[in-house]
């Protein structure tokens, strides 16, 4: 049995500037970091005694006998793009909630495409893996998604990663400051609105808008990964908590979906519990907050 295991991870600073529509012309920048909760995939051959040749389990199980017939999108092109011949069974286990702003789609799909290698005995290194489920999310899904989330899950760790107009990409790592590391994380709550979506139907709203109306919503928000890293680099995490309300502020601003009168409640109560920042992951209208929470108020904040 072959098993992947991949991380989910939180965004800080710069989500929009990873969408191609964006940086292919301008160039992006994202400041991002996995976290300790994990996507599983298993995979194993199937023996040949049973009636199906495919049996794929996540919230349905399907056991079918042609590959054409499995109705998970992804589980189904992929298995033809990876030109499985042998039967298979995959199982999908995930810490976390799907469509939640945790990079939950591309997780699976990094954590799918590296099992199938593996299957299939085939070896891929980190940059090969990245590139390989930004295709396929975005050239045979075709997905409207951004490529930070893919390059995260895949690489792990604190990272700055840097895109080029050529659709290529630089990942810095940033985790060499363990001491910002530990404090932030020492600050740092998540928070699960309750509400679920899905990102695309978000992001396709404002990517039109990327090169005309919404440019300069973009530049400021590329503008505070500079002021982040500096941040960093001086060790001033508190400064970087309250950062994340300007960020928030300027996502809104994206497009009217992606927030609402929950969410801007949740938001306010946090605020006004302690919080000194915060924004929500992903594309918006729901998922998990992001909060930064001084840790001496941590338990009072929880209570509330």
């Amino acid at each position: 049995m072959i098993i992947s295991k991949t991380p989910y991870r939180i965004s800080f600073f710069g989500g929009g500037s990873d969408y191609p529509e964006w940086y292919n012309k301008f160039g992006g920048e994202v400041i991002s970091s996995t976290i300790n909760k994990y996507l599983y995939i298993s995979c194993r051959e199937l023996p040949n005694f049973f009636d199906h040749k495919y049996r794929i389990v996540y919230s349905k199980v399907e056991e079918v006998k042609k590959i054409t017939d499995i109705k998970h999108k992804v589980v189904r092109l992929a298995l033809i793009k990876k030109k499985i011949k042998n039967n298979i069974e995959i199982h999908y286990d995930g810490d976390l909630p799907s469509r939640s702003g945790m990079g939950s789609s591309s997780s699976f799909v990094v954590g799918l495409l590296k099992a199938l290698n593996a299957f299939n005995n085939i070896k891929s290194n980190k940059l090969s893996l990245a590139k390989e489920s930004i295709n396929f999310e975005q050239k045979i899904l075709h997905e409207t998604v951004g490529s930070q989330d893919q390059v995260a899950c895949t690489y792990g760790g604190f990272n700055s990663i840097q895109f080029r107009g050529d659709n290529t990409f630089k990942v810095i790592s940033l985790d060499k400051y363990q001491l910002f590391k530990n404090k932030l994380n020492e600050n740092l709550v998540l928070l699960f609105t309750g509400q679920q979506r899905t990102a695309q139907k978000i992001a396709k709203r404002f990517i039109k808008k990327l090169n005309t109306t919404k440019k300069q919503e973009i530049k400021d928000i590329l503008a505070l990964v500079k002021v982040a890293k500096d941040l960093i680099f001086s060790s001033d995490y508190y400064a970087f908590g309250k950062l994340l309300d300007e960020s928030w502020n300027l996502k809104k601003k994206l497009d009217q979906h992606i927030t609402n009168t929950v969410l801007d409640d949740i938001y306010n109560k946090a605020k006004n519990s302690g919080a000194i920042g915060g924004k929500i992951l992903g594309a918006g209208s729901g998922g998990f907050f992001l909060f930064y929470v001084p840790q001496d108020i941590k338990k009072f904040f929880l209570k509330k």
